[in-house]
């Protein structure tokens, strides 16, 4: 049942050394600032939780994964300072799980846009259903999908980063995302998604935490410039949206 919270809910569950973050908001599980910075906090406090042996990242309902930036809330941008900021919630929740000594497994159960295809290349490993497709809408709206660059192009690489990118209306189904390296394995339905995240996490909750740690920081190896560059891609998203392109843009799509 997907939330009717303005604002979006999170919430944790930690079971047999699994952790569970659930968010969910009822405009297609999108983020508002606040969910993401509950978002950043519940990565940063469960990367020191001894309890805690992995991290499945989850949305609400059975349609979107994520649909990326609040609309409503990028339309009330008044400054650069205050785009800035809002930008800036997805890199900090980008490297507050790079930097996560947990290993976090995404579950995507259905279509993914702009910030939450960020998201998804930010997991470690993530498993998805035939009704995951990928689509970066930002250029279409005036601005760019220029934070979680870094993340998508160090999951699938360059090439297909731009071919994402620089074609902002066009959905890619699920089969091309594995493809070129965005989910691990793709399943028929939510149901064989779920057995089988059950079985990967219960045996990876089962395997040497110190091992996952030295291998998750082999996986994010070569991204320690990523504070400093996350909010300068920040920065350039935060002034673009204030254009007059991209309100009206906003104002089309929101119509939609």
């Amino acid at each position: 049942m997907a939330t009717n919270r303005k604002d979006g809910s999170l919430y944790t569950k930690i079971e047999g050394k699994i952790a569970h973050i659930e968010f969910g908001h009822p405009s297609s599980n999108s983020f508002p600032s606040v969910l993401l910075d509950r978002l950043e906090r519940a990565i940063n406090e469960l990367s020191v939780n001894e309890e805690v042996s992995v991290i499945v990242l989850k949305s609400e309902g059975e349609k979107a994964f994520c649909a990326g930036a609040s609309f409503d809330e990028l339309l009330a941008i008044k400054n650069i300072e205050e785009g800035t900021v809002f930008f800036s919630g997805f890199a900090k929740v980008l490297n507050a799980m790079r930097k996560c000594s947990k290993l976090i497994i995404g579950r995507v159960q259905g279509k993914v846009v702009g910030g939450g295809v960020g998201l998804v290349a930010a997991c470690d490993y993530s498993l998805a259903t035939e009704a995951a497709s990928i689509k970066l809408s930002e250029l279409a709206i005036g601005i760019g999908p220029f934070v979680i660059e870094p993340a998508v192009s160090r999951k699938i690489g360059t090439t297909a980063f731009g071919e994402l990118a620089l074609d902002p209306t066009q959905w890619k189904n699920a089969y091309w995302a594995k493809e070129q390296g965005l989910y691990a394995r793709v399943f028929e339905n939510i149901s064989e998604l779920d057995k089988e995240l059950e079985l990967f996490t219960e045996k990876m909750a089962n395997y040497n935490p110190a091992s996952i740690k030295e291998i998750k920081k082999i996986l994010w190896k070569g991204t320690e410039e990523w504070d400093d560059l996350l909010v300068e891609r920040a920065a350039i998203s935060g002034e673009l949206v204030l254009s007059a392109f991209t309100k009206n843009a906003l104002q089309k799509f929101k119509k939609n």
